[in-house]
């Protein structure tokens, strides 16, 4: 967005789905942190708003790019490269964040296939097209999957099965690109991310107090609690971890739930 330049260029990451939730949340803490951001929303208007949000801040480039279309991300990491002229750390966050697509029998294939090419096959593409540059930084992936990867509710199939494809992707990433990257997967539980969505976004739910009494920890997450596990993993104090799926739930899926 002809931003200049910052002449000392700092660590840089490629976040994706970054405009809203979740994504937002790591933006910002990577800003903070200090590292120069290149934010990728499909969400145009989300786009605008994150943006609007930044002012002037040159650590930071907003693009437009659907991760599911390889011309699209192809040309986002050579803009980015040639824009800051490294990749430090990918952030695959990017996804259909809606779970409930329905019963299976009622499922149409073009809603699994949009699972599938969002939710997996952009991860893919993301960390085939920013490799070069992360091999010669040494760099960092982390690949955002969720809890549904490990437990379910009905009518979540294709949610399900995208999230633990992405788990095994991790790993599979991992041994493929070590020593020289490491590539770890972060499993969010039940996220609150009202605060953190952009105006064009519809608000979700609120969340009762109920709903933070069911979690071992007390309360539901926050987008800067996957950000602070991002921020580690990110970092040289997590040099000896890689093939990972970390759980940040509340302890959750460690809860034993019977009806009676």
């Amino acid at each position: 967005m002809g931003k200049r330049i910052p002449p000392t260029p700092t660590r840089v990451a490629i976040v994706t789905g970054a405009a809203r939730g979740i994504g937002h949340g790591i933006t910002q803490s990577l800003l903070a942190d200090g590292f120069t951001v290149a934010a990728w929303d499909r969400d145009r208007r989300a786009c605008a708003d994150l943006a609007r949000e930044a002012g002037a801040d040159a650590r930071l480039l907003v693009m437009s790019v659907d991760v599911a279309d390889e011309r699209q991300v192809r040309a986002a990491t050579r803009r980015v490269s040639a824009h800051f002229r490294r990749i430090d750390l990918l952030v695959n966050n990017a996804g259909i964040a809606e779970p409930h697509a329905g019963p299976i029998e009622r499922l149409p294939m073009s809603t699994w296939n949009q699972f599938l090419a969002v939710n997996l096959t952009g991860a893919f593409l993301c960390a085939k097209h920013a490799i070069p540059a992360l091999r010669r930084s040494g760099g960092t992936i982390i690949n955002i999957a969720s809890t549904r990867a490990l437990q379910s509710e009905p009518g979540t199939e294709a949610y399900a099965a995208t999230k633990g494809a992405l788990v095994a992707l991790t790993h599979a990433l991992a041994i493929s690109l070590g020593p020289a990257i490491r590539v770890n997967c972060i499993s969010p539980g039940w996220i609150a991310v009202e605060r953190w969505q952009q105006r064009s976004t519809p608000a979700p739910a609120k969340v009762r107090r109920r709903d933070h009494a069911q979690h071992p920890a007390g309360r539901v997450g926050h987008p800067a609690d996957v950000a602070e596990l991002v921020l580690y993993l990110a970092s040289g104090k997590a040099a000896f971890i890689t093939g990972q799926n970390l759980v940040i739930d509340g302890g959750m899926t460690r809860k034993m739930i019977y009806t009676s």
